[in-house]
């Protein structure tokens, strides 16, 4: 059974230090979340309106990360239905499977600095 996607933050986090663009980071979720199976051919995605207010962006940044993946035949929109997603995968090198492992890596170790936590133990921890 597809699902429709109504809670956009289980799929869509802006991070406001990544250097990308807004819409970048959309794309790279939506290819992130179809990799990992968070997100299957037939899903239907939030509405252009919904998710920019979701996100207190502007309309415009999700309708331009909408329409490359529509070009790129990752989705499909529907005129008066919705934008789904199609049985297309993405490359997984455009996915950006090594910026997001970064950006995880990054934010993890902001996180642990916030903390005070030191270099030492933040290695022993991993281990």
């Amino acid at each position: 059974m597809n699902k429709i996607i109504t809670d956009s933050s289980k799929f869509f986090t802006l991070d406001p230090q990544d250097a990308a663009p807004i819409y970048r980071q959309i794309i790279r979720q939506i290819e992130y979340a179809i990799l990992s199976g968070k997100l299957k051919q037939g899903d239907r995605l939030p509405t252009i309106r919904k998710l920019a207010i979701d996100l207190k962006i502007n309309p415009n940044t999700i309708a331009k990360a909408y329409g490359e993946l529509e070009i790129r035949g990752i989705l499909v929109t529907q005129v008066g239905r919705g934008t789904y997603i199609s049985d297309k995968k993405p490359d997984k090198k455009d996915a950006g499977r090594t910026q997001k492992i970064s950006e995880l890596c990054g934010r993890f170790l902001r996180d642990m600095a916030a903390l005070g936590v030191e270099k030492d133990e933040i290695l022993r921890l991993l281990k």
